[in-house]
């Protein structure tokens, strides 16, 4: 019998790998969850574990994604007067990032033709793990894809996204928060942290109320044109 404690095992060995690869080289393609994803399924190829053991012993890793997610209003905390001057612009920026995520699934999905278990498992992408796969289920989704997507979409948030806020002369540290916490949450946020503790405050209220309008609105949209 495979130990279940392998899942937990692989996820940390990968990530492992992952951080001291992006310390060692500082290359946007080494980010630590995506070469711990990659790391993850060679380990699962060479020992021949299914994805279903996997899984037995990485949702004991999965159980703190909702409290780590909880952790970050830790920063906001410190900056709670910054949150203050900014509230309305932070929230109409989270509210547009939001619909505008959803709204931009589901029109490229119309035009590639997906089905709509496929359509459903992918539009709530731009939120949290710990929001999007319960909310994904509750919609008649698969939460696997959505999993996959919540992590391609963070990856490339991390790696793209301050590129993105210096092509086009972003400075203001509020701004970068809103941009990375509402496009790219948890794995954006680790990276808005590093540019400082006001845009990794910004960007982790960013994941909560993004999460909070996503599962508000998301049912109601799918529910009109599916």
């Amino acid at each position: 019998m495979i130990s279940p404690y392998l899942g937990i095992i692989f996820t940390i060995i990968g990530y492992l790998l992952g951080l001291w690869l992006f310390k060692r080289f500082r290359l946007p393609i080494l980010n630590p969850m995506f070469v711990g994803i990659i790391t993850c399924i060679i380990l699962m190829k060479i020992t021949g574990i299914t994805y279903e053991e996997y899984r037995t012993g990485a949702s004991y890793i999965t159980f703190f994604i909702a409290p780590a997610t909880v952790s970050l209003m830790v920063p906001l905390y410190r900056n709670l007067d910054i949150l203050k001057r900014n509230f309305i612009p932070i929230l109409t920026g989270i509210l547009v990032g939001s619909i505008t995520a959803i709204v931009s699934v589901i029109v490229l999905s119309n035009l590639f033709q997906i089905g709509n278990e496929l359509k459903i498992s992918l539009s709530a992408q731009s939120i949290t793990t710990a929001i999007a796969l319960p909310l994904t289920e509750l919609m008649g989704g698969v939460g696997a894809i959505t999993s996959i997507a919540i992590s391609t979409r963070g990856i490339l948030g991390a790696v793209l996204g301050p590129v993105i806020l210096d092509l086009f002369k972003i400075k203001n540290p509020v701004a970068k928060g809103v941009a990375m916490g509402t496009t790219s949450h948890a794995t954006g946020t680790a990276k808005a942290i590093e540019m400082g503790e006001v845009e990794g405050a910004i960007s982790g209220l960013s994941i909560a109320i993004a999460g909070i309008i996503t599962a508000i609105i998301l049912p109601i949209i799918i529910k009109i044109v599916i």
